[in-house]
């Protein structure tokens, strides 16, 4: 797996853990104090994000960081 797909495949995670608590986008960068821009931004893959912010996003959804790894 390349690296553009292994952040399509990261932000399509986030996006389906999201969707299942019932979420936006906003709700989600509330939740961890990012803007929705920047969710939007990983989900999508744009970006490559460091290992405290997956963290950060594992918090909020209330899942452990290795949860947002499986796909």
């Amino acid at each position: 797996m390349d690296k553009k797909q292994f952040l399509t495949e990261l932000g399509n995670r986030i996006v389906q853990l999201r969707l299942d608590r019932g979420w936006s986008q906003a709700d989600l960068a509330r939740a961890c104090f990012k803007d929705r821009q920047s969710i939007e931004r990983l989900e999508n893959g744009k970006i490559n994000p460091s290992i405290y912010y997956l963290k950060e996003i594992a918090d909020a959804l209330e899942v452990p960081p290795n949860k947002l790894l499986e796909f």
